[in-house]
């Protein structure tokens, strides 16, 4: 896993991956060794790791990619890193639906910190799916995703709390 120091491994070397394969403009600070970048072209998708698994087994069944994923294990959120093409109209028509379920877009000039060889215990960030490259999914289709999910599990909900009440007025009938 990416996100576990390795022999060699230093947060400026990381970062160095970071800018040069991955194309995320990242930098280390220097008095905690964190690797941050501020959203521009890359934005992130953050999540409940819970909801982050279903959205991604989601785009990977669709053939959509489904990282670089950052794992935040403290707070139990997942983020995705997506390209920037998310419009303020879906974020306004979304807004609602998404804090309903705990999900945060991180836009430009959004701070989004990455797995770092010598971070913290208390700053522990682990790749789900690991950055590799350029290549990130679209934040419209992340977002979708997330929607797609958060609405069938409502649908979910209604439907066993129809089937109980409709259970109960047949036996009132």
């Amino acid at each position: 896993m990416i996100g576990v120091p390795r022999s060699g491994d230093t947060p400026q070397s990381r970062c160095e991956f970071y800018r040069t394969t991955c194309q995320l403009p990242t930098v280390v600070d220097p008095d905690s060794g964190l690797i941050t970048m501020q959203a521009g072209p890359v934005w992130g998708v953050m999540m409940p790791a819970a909801l982050g698994q279903a959205v991604k087994v989601d785009l990977e069944q669709r053939r959509l990619g489904g990282g670089p994923i950052v794992s935040h294990p403290r707070s139990s959120t997942w983020t995705f890193l997506t390209r920037s093409d998310i419009s303020q109209k879906l974020l306004d028509d979304t807004a609602a639906q998404l804090f309903r379920h705990g999900v945060t877009v991180i836009g430009t000039g959004g701070e989004i910190r990455l797995p770092s060889p010598s971070a913290s215990p208390n700053s522990v960030r682990y790749w789900v799916s690991p950055a590799q490259g350029p290549l990130r999914p679209s934040g419209v289709v992340v977002v979708e995703a997330v929607r797609a999910r958060t609405a069938r599990s409502r649908q979910q909900l209604t439907q066993a709390k129809c089937g109980g009440s409709t259970g109960t007025q047949q036996h009132l009938q």
